[in-house]
């Protein structure tokens, strides 16, 4: 029985399912993680973690790899964190 009141979720484009493929697994890419984005995707570095960041804020992403989306969260919120920090501590320099 189908349950008409329940949101549907749509599914990922098949390029976000590859991005997040590719955050599985990119360090098995010979070199730079920027040249596995570029020549995969097409994208700059820059380009890529709009899109990235952008994704991992979707619900479909998360449904699609809880794990790996809260992981990529969390490096995020890490990332953010410690940029503030430099800010903070250049600004009483």
């Amino acid at each position: 029985m189908h349950d008409v009141d329940a949101p549907v979720v749509p599914a990922l484009s098949e390029r976000d399912r590859e991005i997040l493929a590719f955050e599985r697994q990119w360090w098995k890419y010979a070199g730079a993680k920027e040249q596995a984005v570029r020549e995969l995707f097409g994208l700059s570095a820059t380009r890529y973690y709009q899109v990235l960041n952008a994704l991992i804020d979707t619900p479909e992403a998360l449904a699609a790899d809880p794990m790996l989306v809260k992981r990529l969260r969390r490096l995020r919120a890490t990332r953010q964190r410690a940029r503030s920090a430099r800010r903070v501590s250049e600004g009483r320099a």
